[in-house]
């Protein structure tokens, strides 16, 4: 929630020409909750009809995180001390009180002013309690004065997380802001049988939900048909309708098991209100272990919420699912100690010192304190979750454990820069000292960690190549792991990763169906077919991203066979971009649809609606420039291309699209000198120098835009285009020893190029 995602956006490739280019559309993951009714079907009936037949489940679930997930506030359930208390942050003093029996909180307003709030709302209870508040248009605030239950003390939520900037009320982060929206942030995990309600036009919603909490429905789903089927006499009984319930959660493997909770205990982005579909992606899209979230190896580096790191554990590939750890009813811990892993490992092997070298409770030694600050006793070296599921904070005091369960690496952290188990504890050891002593307890051997593939695909060497076409391959790794390794094989590798990314999409996985999908670029006719045919995918996720794909062509390529499909995956895709766009990332993905589909009204309305809600989104920004160029508005355009550039002076792409602009205007000094940045910033864009050398050229600089047609080359050799200009460039400047050096290399490389007899009558000349 803190950190945008990485935006991906339209980049020109034409030598200097009309920008009539149109952006490509941004497909942006932004991490939305919400639950769906089923009209016509089992209606939800609430928890008071499940106590007499499940009484014992109930009292388990009773006082569970579930069960205070959210609440209204009133004395029994708000725990935070409202007795007149008071924080400073960022300047100011925010105050905490009761008035005639309601808790209010006095903070900074939408204005950046103090004002005074009533909580409407409770969220949450234990390592924190937040308070929300209600305000218009149907949107409720999550405030970011925050109870420590734990502590008994009151925070700051943004001067914890967020200590070296400041969260002021112009901020996407700032409370009153989307950021913190429990609309689309939060709610569907919170409530049960949640609907957002979002009405895109007017910007406001119309949430509602059956029960304010994490009830019995949340999971088993709408439970009216059980009810019709425990009403009947025994024998009358259908056995084979599991019970009349939606959800199926007894006698089911432990990848069934597992994905019952990745709804709520994943990253993820959100196709429509949750539908207790058995396939996830139909409603929704889990973040693979890569990106922002994670550490390269995997390890969770930020909010992950569980699924994405059990996901990747030997424990997960072993069958092991959420309940054989934990109670799901209460959600508590079947063990607090070591008994927790010895109902599977053998303790006369594993909870030994010849295993763990740590020192047991009441020996004689030192505590070590962390490097986040937390404190280990003489003897908690000895419990396997400190060293196989190490722990860090979130929201400052929300101390959870990685639930990858690996082995504690230190090699990995002198090879990636990944953190290790041995170090966080003993943070004043080198990492050496930590290899030194791995090594003398199990040996040198380590196995082989994926990380290690992912790093060197980042370079997009051959051996990485290689390394992720292994992965992807041997079934011994997780299928989210091997997902990951088809997006990393579309982002770097992507002409000799595209028939094994046409490959996947025959897996009977969908993580990995849909990454080697999302990560396919239609290059030609098979490719389109391939896609053109996932039309009719029984899969949502399928579908849409089929639709997206296609979006990017010129509709005369989708065949009348294929029109209807194409129609109806456009609709969804539609829905699923409206049902998002509360969001302004969402405003921005709806604004290219629009854009795509040549409704430019429409698409200018979401792109500035994006901007209102998020200034600092700035890849907005571009693709509204190409909107007001196109439009022939050259002074807005102008104006947002040198805004965008001056937060993002690096950016090649954009640099070179705006040195396009500036041709297009006949400012060619202008022009040279953006061309000229942006090859420093994308050195490796062959397009991007070509066209430096084309204006070299334009202003008959013969040296230089030889060199830089020498470096286009030097890119794409397999390119003839860079080879050809250079030929012309030669004949132009009457060099002609060059020019027949040239036209005899064109002529080795490509034999059957076009104009064939003109380069060898060079030759002959």
């Amino acid at each position: 929630m803190k950190n945008r995602q990485i935006f991906e956006r339209i980049s020109f490739t034409a030598i200097i020409v009309l920008l009539a280019s149109m952006p490509l559309y941004v497909f942006v993951n932004v991490f939305f909750r919400a639950d769906q009714k089923s009209p016509g079907g089992p209606q939800f009936v609430g928890r008071e009809t499940c106590i007499e037949c499940h009484l014992n489940e109930h009292n388990d679930w009773v006082g569970s995180d579930h069960d205070r997930a959210m609440d209204h506030a009133n004395d029994s359930t708000v725990l935070g001390d409202f007795n007149n208390q008071s924080i400073d942050y960022n300047g100011m003093t925010h105050k905490m009180y009761k008035r005639d029996g309601r808790f209010y909180v006095l903070t900074d307003g939408e204005h950046g002013s103090l004002e005074e709030f009533e909580v409407k709302y409770v969220f949450g209870y234990d390592p924190l309690q937040q308070y929300m508040v209600e305000f218009d248009r149907g949107r409720l605030q999550v405030l970011p004065i925050t109870w420590d239950t734990q502590n008994s003390k009151w925070y700051h939520m943004a001067g914890a997380i967020y200590r070296d900037e400041v969260i002021d009320h112009g901020n996407w982060l700032h409370w009153t802001n989307q950021a913190q929206n429990w609309n689309s942030m939060c709610a569907d995990c919170h409530s049960t049988n949640l609907e957002k309600g979002y009405d895109v036009e007017s910007d406001s919603y119309q949430t509602t939900w059956s029960e304010i909490d994490v009830s019995c429905e949340a999971c088993h789903g709408p439970a009216s048909e059980h009810l019709s089927w425990a009403a009947k006499t025994e024998y009358a009984r259908d056995t084979d309708s599991n019970y009349g319930l939606v959800v199926q959660t007894s006698n089911i493997d432990n990848k069934a098991y597992v994905d019952l909770c990745v709804r709520c205990h994943s990253r993820r982005s959100t196709l429509e209100d949750f539908n207790h579909s058995e396939d996830i992606y139909n409603h929704s899209i889990p973040v693979l272990p890569t990106g922002e979230p994670y550490h390269i190896d995997g390890q969770i580096l930020d909010e992950d919420y569980v699924y994405g790191s059990f996901t990747q554990s030997k424990m997960y590939m072993r069958d092991v699912s959420c309940n054989d750890c934990h109670n799901v009813h209460s959600t508590k811990l079947l063990f607090e100690d070591n008994r927790l892993c010895t109902q599977c490992h053998r303790a006369d092997d594993y909870d030994t010192y010849s295993h763990h070298f740590h020192k047991y409770q009441g020996e004689q030694g030192e505590a070590v304190v962390a490097d986040d600050g937390v404190k280990f006793e003489v003897g908690e070296g000895t419990r396997c979750v400190n060293c196989h599921m190490p722990a860090q904070f979130y929201m400052s005091v929300d101390y959870r454990s990685d639930h990858s369960i690996r082995i504690p690496r230190p090699d990995l952290t002198k090879e990636l820069g990944t953190p290790n188990a041995c170090n966080q504890c003993h943070d004043e050891k080198s990492v050496d000292w930590a290899i030194e002593y791995v090594n003398e307890w199990h040996g040198i051997g380590r196995p082989y960690q994926y990380g290690i593939a992912f790093q060197e695909a980042l370079t997009g060497s051959d051996k990485g190549y290689e390394a992720l076409v292994n992965i992807y391959r041997d079934n011994v790794y997780p299928e989210i792991v091997r997902a990951t390794a088809l997006q990393l094989l579309g982002l770097y590798y992507p002409a000799r990763g595209k028939e094994l990314l046409i490959e996947a999409l025959g897996n009977a996985n969908n993580h990995i169906r849909y990454q080697a999908l999302h990560n396919l670029s239609i290059t030609d006719e098979k490719t389109l077919g391939v896609v053109l045919n996932l039309l009719n995918d029984q899969t949502k996720a399928i579908r849409i991203e089929s639709v997206i794909l296609l979006g990017t062509l010129d509709q005369g390529q989708i065949s009348a066979k294929y029109k209807a499909a194409y129609k109806k995956a456009k609709a969804e895709h539609l829905s699923y971009l409206e049902y998002n766009s509360d969001f302004p990332t969402g405003k921005f993905n709806l604004a290219n649809f629009y854009y795509n589909n040549n409704e430019i009204n429409k698409a200018e309305e979401f792109f500035t609606r994006a901007l209102e809600q998020d200034s600092l989104l700035h890849p907005v920004k571009v693709n509204l420039a190409l909107l007001y160029h196109n439009k022939k508005e050259y002074d807005k355009a102008e104006r947002l291309f040198k805004n965008y550039l001056g937060y993002n002076p690096e950016d090649g792409n954009t640099l070179f699209t705006y040195a396009l602009f500036l041709s297009e205007q006949q400012r060619y000094d202008e022009s040279l000198d953006y061309l000229v940045r942006a090859t420093k910033y994308s050195p490796n864009n062959a397009r991007v120098i070509y066209n430096t050398a084309m204006m070299f050229d334009f202003k008959e600089d013969y040296s230089r835009a030889e060199n830089y047609l020498n470096r286009a080359i030097d890119i794409s050799p397999k390119d003839s285009n860079y080879y050809m200009a250079l030929l012309n460039l030669h004949v132009k400047y009457q060099q002609n020893k060059k020019a027949k050096d040239v036209a005899g290399t064109i002529l080795d490389q490509f034999p059957d190029i076009q104009n064939k007899e003109q380069i060898e009558a060079i030759i002959q000349r």
